[in-house]
């Protein structure tokens, strides 16, 4: 059975074919364009070496940044608002908060609806889906002809309340149908059925804006791999790091704006949970990103709300929310295509731009003058020009080293290496203050955990991040340049549905309760069968509870049955339990009250087998050696190159060392040694612990 994997990033696109028990792996520069191009190119060539077809596939899971880009860039489609009236402005207005509420000159994030295509019609409907006032539909038939008049592409339909009775949202996407054939609607009862008016437009807004670029995408991968010869289906990963339909992701192109990511972080708790490790840091590095997730026993953190495009980068409130299932980590502007340049103030500053695939850094030779981070890297000499991604793509040191002199080396006076050398450590600072604010935000200290690296950039820049957050032991798994198209093959089928329904504990209705989440249930099992196929499928459900008047809700596990009456008391205990462990109290006989319901289907994924300790054997032979520059003022070290490859389990070298192969290298510090695991991984530990 041949199995599929592709994740398309910012630059490269990352292709794994897992067949006859061997893993082939490739990365190829992504074709913005046409972003199929590099799937089908890179499909075709390791079919052929694996001497299979198209046909020959079982499993295709497909993970892409397109639909974030498309958000971040503004490149979406010509999108419109249809809103209750009196809510016109609910994206400008949001929860009227100041992310930074000193500075005067705030930027707050620019809605994607422009205020003249915000349309609202007169209707509503109350807290308990009872309508006050019927549907307008003579004004929806006007708002229709505006919209035709304005060439718009897609539009949400957002009405106050809708998630209790959606019957007005609904009544409006079949008027839209009979009078805009072709118009793309988003009901944001369908997307984000929760209380919240602001998130669950913005939401719904948001995926009406990518719905149209990725339907289309997608379809034509569907029929470039169907006119190959491929019948298997093609599964999506999604941002909570499940998987998904073509046709689910098509509805939903949302739930796919950090699927990439989420890939890697279903790698790294793989990794972990195979070695034992409780506490991990996923570091994740391609060409354009670094992502940052906490992994405690083995689960990545995860959260029901995301920001996309935020204009500070570490502050909530900055950016646009997305009400979405998402693994939870952090991602900065810092990968191996992020610019260097001298600010006003001169210092060098590093990202967030990237030079992408196009032009790409300055040494691929594509047309790029401004230095990136790989200029640097190759500069410093921890990359082998010849055998950079595979040998796909030649890069040039002059190159790297011109560019670097013109934008950084010659306004601060300083030579090509110190120029590289200082690129390399703001980049490395940047991500090194990302992790410490994301495990600082979560009470945990980033110390006490194992740094996984994965990702084409991430193992040449571990060593010194972990030297720098205090981290004593690095996991570079197999085929880590491309880790996000691994963890795709590992994700489990799944689908969350979430819908909120007021109910207090005091007045708890079973009844209700059950009905709710049966229909939830059903809902969610019909999404999640087409990428399950007939595997056997679990149900997880949640009931979102606070404190009456409180402004944030706490998950609590429901029991995996049908409520009853005497469920109240349970339910109560367990909101409390989880309320002291998050503030190390609770509340005796205060009202409780459940806002919001969850209901997750998918397969229940087997945890792999613990790796057994590799015994010490022989270390290999070096390959060669590259002259490397260790710090700004040092002169160049010639230091041992091995192959990965040469490595047996258990195999030890001491740094400094780069360790080559196909998709990424690994600088080892002076600071750590490096052995192979029984599981194919490099193991870093620090040689003298603290």
């Amino acid at each position: 059975m041949a199995r599929l994997s592709v994740d398309i990033g910012g630059t490269f696109t990352d292709i794994v074919l897992e067949a006859g028990g061997r893993r082939r792996t490739t990365k190829l520069l992504t074709t913005p364009r046409a972003p199929e191009e590099a799937v089908l190119a890179g499909t075709r060539a390791l079919l052929a070496e694996a001497s299979l077809g198209f046909r020959d596939l079982a499993l295709f899971v497909h993970g892409t940044t397109l639909a974030t880009n498309a958000l971040i860039e503004r490149r979406g489609a010509r999108v419109a608002l249809i809103a209750t009236e009196g809510f016109r402005d609910v994206v400008e207005i949001g929860d009227e908060g100041r992310y930074d509420q000193y500075d005067l000159d705030i930027d707050k994030p620019v809605p994607l609806v422009p205020r003249r295509l915000r349309f609202t019609v007169p209707e509503r409907i109350d807290v308990h889906g009872v309508v006050r006032l019927p549907l307008d539909e003579a004004a929806v038939v006007a708002v229709a002809a505006a919209l035709r008049r304005e060439a718009v592409e897609a539009v949400a339909v957002a009405f106050l309340h809708a998630y209790a009775d959606a019957g007005h949202e609904r009544r409006v996407r079949e008027i839209l149908s009979d009078s805009c054939p072709g118009l793309w609607v988003t009901l944001a009862s369908d997307v984000a059925p929760e209380i919240r008016e602001y998130e669950r437009t913005s939401t719904a807004i948001a995926n009406a804006y990518v719905q149209p670029m990725m339907a289309r995408y997608l379809g034509r991968l569907r029929d470039a791999f169907a006119a190959e010869g491929a019948t298997a289906p093609i599964h999506l990963m999604t941002s909570g790091g499940s998987l998904a339909s073509l046709d689910t992701a098509s509805r939903f192109p949302i739930r796919l704006v950090e699927s990439g990511p989420a890939g890697g972080a279903i790698l790294a708790a793989r990794v972990a949970a195979e070695r034992g490790e409780t506490r991990v840091l996923s570091f994740d590095m391609g060409g354009t990103t670094a992502k940052i997730c906490l992994i405690e026993r083995f689960e990545p953190l995860k959260s029901r709300s995301f920001e996309v495009d935020r204009a500070a980068r570490f502050l909530k409130g900055s950016g646009l929310p997305v009400r979405i299932p998402v693994i939870e980590m952090i991602e900065i502007g810092a990968g191996g295509g992020s610019l260097a340049r001298v600010d006003a103030l001169r210092r060098i500053t590093v990202g967030p731009d990237s030079a992408g695939s196009e032009p790409g850094p300055a040494c691929y030779g594509r047309g790029g003058t401004v230095p990136a981070v790989t200029d640097a890297d190759l500069v410093l000499g921890r990359i082998d020009p010849a055998r950079f991604a595979g040998g796909t793509i030649a890069l040039s040191p002059d190159a790297a080293a011109r560019a670097l002199d013109a934008a950084v080396g010659a306004p601060l006076a300083l030579a090509t290496g110190t120029a590289a050398y200082g690129v390399v450590e703001i980049v490395d600072e940047n991500m090194a203050n990302a992790a410490r604010v994301h495990a600082v935000e979560r009470g945990l200290s980033v110390r006490e955990h194992t740094l996984i690296a994965f990702g084409g950039a991430a193992p040449l820049h571990a060593a010194r991040l972990a030297e720098k957050l205090g981290i004593d032991r690095i996991i570079v798994p197999p085929d880590a340049g491309v880790g996000s198209a691994v963890g795709f093959l590992r994700a489990p089928a799944a689908y969350e549905v979430v819908r909120s329904r007021y109910m207090r504990l005091d007045g708890f209705d079973p009844e209700a309760a059950n009905d709710l989440l049966g229909a939830m249930g059903e809902e969610a099992e019909a999404l999640t069968r087409s990428a399950a196929g007939d595997r056997p499928l679990t149900a997880a459900r949640t009931a979102f509870m606070r404190y009456l008047g409180q402004g944030h809700e706490i998950a609590v596990t429901l029991p995996a049955r049908e409520l009853a009456p005497g469920d109240a008391e349970g339910l109560r205990e367990a909101f409390e339990a989880a309320y002291r462990r998050l503030f190390s109290r609770h509340i005796p006989g205060a009202v409780i009250e459940i806002l919001t319901w969850a209901v997750a289907i998918g397969t229940d994924e087997p945890a792999p087998p613990r790796l057994p300790d590799a015994p010490p054997a022989a270390g290999p032979r070096p390959v060669g050696a590259r002259a490397t520059l260790m710090g700004a003022d040092a002169a160049p070290v010639a230091i041992p190159v091995y192959a990965r490859d040469d490595f047996s389990p258990g195999a030890t070298v001491e740094g400094p060392a780069i360790v080559v192969e196909a998709g990424t290298s690994t600088f080892v510090s002076p600071a750590f040694r490096v052995s192979l695991d029984c599981g194919g991984a490099l193991v870093l530990q620090r040689k003298a612990t603290r």
